[in-house]
């Protein structure tokens, strides 16, 4: 059975409110549930920011977390110079450049000529750098496939639909 995700809703909107499973959600019950959400959603981020504190250490004692979601974003190929990485991780300049610098310092993160354009430089993880992801992203994700894969892979499915239709 192939659910469609949920259209979003805003508070107090009940027009487009999905069903559960023995109806329609209305009113304050929909206003009970959409706080339960919030409040969920509010300690995952909390956890997700634990594990990037953790694996920031993991990398190195003094890297930020910030770092961490730098160095990651480069040591993935998703962003490769600054201007990506502010792109990326929606943050400003002066915070970006300090963690490349930071980054740079600890032998984490090289500038490199672009070779596409001799003008610009790109920013590529180092192999210390690659070793030390792999170990706190190795740990992260046991940490939560141990979780994940205690469910089916029917409620895997809507999840990612749900997360999918909520990211929207």
């Amino acid at each position: 059975m192939s659910a469609s995700p949920p259209e979003p809703v805003s508070s107090g909107a009940a027009a487009s409110v999905p069903e559960a499973a023995g109806g329609a959600i209305e009113g304050s019950e929909l206003d009970q549930a959409v706080s339960r959400v919030e409040h969920e959603l509010g300690r995952l981020f909390a956890r997700i920011r634990v594990s990037w504190r953790e694996a920031a250490v993991t990398v190195h004692p003094d890297l930020q977390p910030l770092g961490y979601q730098v160095l990651t974003s480069i040591a993935t190929g998703k962003a490769t110079s600054a201007g990506a990485i502010i792109e990326r991780l929606q943050t400003d300049k002066s915070a970006v450049s300090r963690q490349v610098r930071q980054l740079e310092e600890l032998g984490l993160v090289e500038s490199v000529p672009d070779p596409d354009d001799r003008r610009a430089r790109l920013l590529v993880a180092t192999e210390l750098a690659q070793e030390r992801v792999s170990i706190a992203r190795a740990r992260y994700e046991g940490r939560i496939g141990e979780r994940l894969r205690t469910w089916s892979a029917a409620d895997l499915e809507h999840f990612v639909e749900l997360l999918g239709a909520l990211g929207r």
